[in-house]
């Protein structure tokens, strides 16, 4: 029978997604992983296969915990109140990674030197583009926004926003503050000119 491994699987591609997450694909060794992740090469290896299948499950990683957030945002306040709830939750000062957005990140850094990992990244963009645009239509259909304002050019806008707010915050937390009140704003703009 087979032993089980001595560590939580799970508590491990945390840790690498946080480690990837602030220093980026190029800039973790395989080295610093280990140290990290108090695996050595040979566990490393029999856990995850390589530096870049693991950089694939704390991409997955990273983008459910961004999908579940906004989700449970909606099921608590409504599609509305979860998007303008969703920027100030973006920039979490007590976030364990970066403030900038790691998928965004990735695509910038990685670009045509893995194109499995920047494809993997896009799609996950596209998949979080796609929940909010989800959104705008439950937003519409509950009458809060007009449908004057077509929902994926909504989520396109939303979706640009929040990657330049996640900038602004690794430069100025304060400054982030402020601009995701004016996202905030600017959503309960729409919704004061929905239809009747």
């Amino acid at each position: 029978m087979p032993r089980k491994p001595g560590y939580d699987r799970d508590a491990l591609i945390d840790q690498a997604r946080d480690l990837f997450w602030k220093q980026g694909w190029a800039g973790t060794s395989l080295k610093d992983l280990e140290r990290t992740l108090g695996l050595n090469p040979g566990s490393f290896y029999a856990a995850f296969g390589s530096k870049d299948a693991l950089y694939e499950l704390a991409l997955d990683r990273y983008a459910a915990g961004g999908a579940q957030r906004l989700r449970a945002l909606a099921d608590e306040y409504g599609p509305l109140a979860a998007l303008q709830r969703f920027p100030a939750l973006a920039i979490d000062p007590s976030s364990p990674g970066a403030r900038a957005c790691m998928l965004a990140k990735t695509l910038l850094e990685v670009g045509d030197r893995n194109p499995k990992i920047t494809e993997r990244a896009n799609a996950h963009l596209s998949a979080m583009e796609n929940l909010i645009a989800d959104l705008f239509r439950a937003a519409q259909d509950a009458g809060q926004i007009s449908r004057t304002f077509p929902a994926r050019a909504l989520a396109r806008r939303y979706q640009s926003d929040l990657l330049g707010l996640r900038i602004t915050a690794e430069r100025d937390a304060a400054e982030a503050g402020a601009i995701a009140a004016e996202i905030a704003d600017g959503l309960a703009g729409l919704s004061a000119r929905a239809e009747t």
